[in-house]
This record gives C-alpha cells, structure tokens and sequence, in this order.
C-alpha cells in the first residue's frame, strides 16, 4: 500500500509559502515553506524567471518518494525529500515561520499570518505515523501542487 501525502500550496507571498498537508486525502495540518520560485509549476527551476535562491527556495511543484531516516542535522528520525531537482537534504520538520526551512517544508498551524505554530506536535505525529507505515513496508509518496 502506498502512504499518498498531499501539499496543496494555497498562499504565494513574497517572502513564503503556505500550504495545507493531507495525508490519504484527510487534512493533516498548514505548512510553511520558502518562496515558490518555479512559476510555471512544471517541476523545475529552468525557466525564464525561474532561479533557484540558496536557502530560500521552495522545491519544485512534483511528485516524490518520502523515506523517513535519521537526519545528520536535526539527530533524529525525520521525513525525507528524495530526488528534487536542484536540492539536497530536503526534510518534513518543525519550525516557525520561513527562515526555519532552507528548503525544507515546516508543519504546524497557520494562525499567525506568516508564521506556524504547534509545529513539534505536528512534526512528531507525521513522523511517528510514518515510521509506523515505512515498518509495514508501506511505500511514501507526496504530491507538491
């Protein structure tokens, strides 16, 4: 059985990103990302306008396998990106607000504009659920759109 994580990207700012996780069609939590840099939502950063900025980049709009690992960064097992053109060591974690991800997609609740909150607990259900899956052999996948 595939795990089937959804972003629905819902709010493009200048400086973020926010957007609604499902996880098997059921609404899971908000995330907050960098800024949405592939315009054309193709997949990829090679068009006119489209540059990839170090650190405040939101990953291309796709489809990817999740693994969940222990991230050499955080020390623990986290939810990990696999294969994004032009990115590396792209996790599901906590954090607050934009300068958190460097990538990365952050989990919690908006309801601060620009910012999320309860964000461990968010990161700890997603991940301990994952973990759960990924031991049954279950395969992960979400869908950026």
């Amino acid at each position: 059985m595939n795990i089937e994580l959804e972003l629905n990207r819902i709010y493009f700012s200048p400086n973020y990103t926010i957007g609604k996780l499902f996880v098997n069609g059921q609404l899971w939590c908000d995330t907050i990302e960098d800024v949405n840099r592939d315009l054309n939502k193709d997949g990829d950063l090679n068009d006119p306008g489209e540059t990839k900025v170090m650190h405040k980049t939101a990953i291309p709009f796709g489809r990817y396998k999740v693994i969940v690992n222990m991230s050499g960064r955080f020390k623990r097992m986290l939810p990990r990106i696999l294969n994004v053109p032009h990115f590396d060591g792209i996790l599901i974690h906590n954090g607050k607000d934009e300068t958190s991800s460097s990538g990365c997609i952050i989990v919690g609740e908006n309801k601060i504009k620009g910012k999320v909150i309860n964000s461990i607990y968010w990161m700890n259900k997603l991940t301990y659920y994952l973990i759960d899956e990924q031991k049954k052999g279950n395969k992960i996948y979400i869908t950026i759109k």
